[in-house]
């Protein structure tokens, strides 16, 4: 058995296993420095790259099962723009969300949010509206190209895309678990579980309604992300954004049924 045929039959404990591998190659050193385990003079702002460890996985195992057949769609996948303006909002509404949420704690709190506090990230100096091409172009990208677009279309080929959704989000949680002890604090462990296992099921949806853009997901992570990982979308606003995503995951599942959580059919890749 060659290295591609060995690929192809393992082709999705093979991705999971590379992208936990790349992407704690960077997390794990970040944690022991974190700890006090080591002195090892590491930038803490590599964090962003931690990001590619699910993109550049797919790549990989695209590369080994697919050839550059699997590549171009990929990246075909990525730059999918031709959908209704509906789609498109969509894909920007954690930004309409969050505006109207400042509107309405300027209602109850008779203060303004500083949307200055927007530009501020961990590790960096305040980039201002840069700070959302950064989350675009790391997290958004970085995990959207591997987990919507390698991952879960070859699990809905195997089951529904409920099911699919919730064995994505298990391993996406933990892929995430070197980030806790040098960034994220152990106490929300429970809360963010739950957000992001919400998130995923809007995922699916996105992308299973959108015929598969790889880049309205990416979109919404990057925006999202833009938004509650500032200092401007912590407290009151952080929660209400959570729990709006909470209740739309929820709503997603009567309204679309599990079988395809969209009124479109999943969409699904053969391994």
């Amino acid at each position: 058995m060659n290295l591609s045929q060995f690929a192809r039959k393992y082709s999705l404990p093979g991705y999971f296993i590379l992208a936990y591998a790349i992407s704690w190659t960077i997390g794990i050193p970040l944690a022991l420095i974190a700890q006090g385990k080591v002195n090892w003079q590491i930038p803490y702002f590599v964090h962003y790259f931690y990001a590619y460890g699910p993109m550049l996985a797919a790549l990989i195992m695209t590369g080994l099962t697919k050839g550059k057949a699997g590549i171009a769609d990929i990246f075909n996948r990525l730059t999918k723009w031709r959908m209704s303006l509906l789609w498109w909002m969509v894909a920007i509404s954690p930004l309409a969300a969050y505006f109207v949420i400042v509107l309405v704690l300027r209602v109850i709190q008779g203060t303004w949010v500083d949307l200055n506090l927007l530009g501020e990230v961990n590790f960096l100096p305040n980039l201002g509206i840069g700070a959302l091409f950064l989350w675009i172009f790391t997290y958004g990208i970085g995990e959207e190209v591997g987990w919507r677009g390698y991952a879960l279309p070859r699990l809905q080929e195997k089951m529904s895309a409920l099911n699919a959704t919730l064995v994505l989000g298990v391993l996406w949680a933990l892929w995430h678990l070197p980030i806790f002890f040098y960034l994220f604090d152990p106490a929300i462990a429970i809360g963010w579980f739950f957000g992001l296992m919400s998130g995923a099921i809007l995922f699916t949806w996105l992308y299973n309604s959108t015929g598969g853009s790889l880049l309205t997901v990416a979109l919404w992570h990057g925006t999202f992300n833009y938004i509650t990982a500032s200092a401007a979308g912590e407290g009151l606003g952080a929660a209400i954004m959570s729990t709006l995503v909470m209740v739309w995951a929820v709503a997603l599942i009567f309204i679309y049924k599990p079988a395809n959580l969209s009124a479109k059919k999943k969409q699904v890749i053969s391994s």
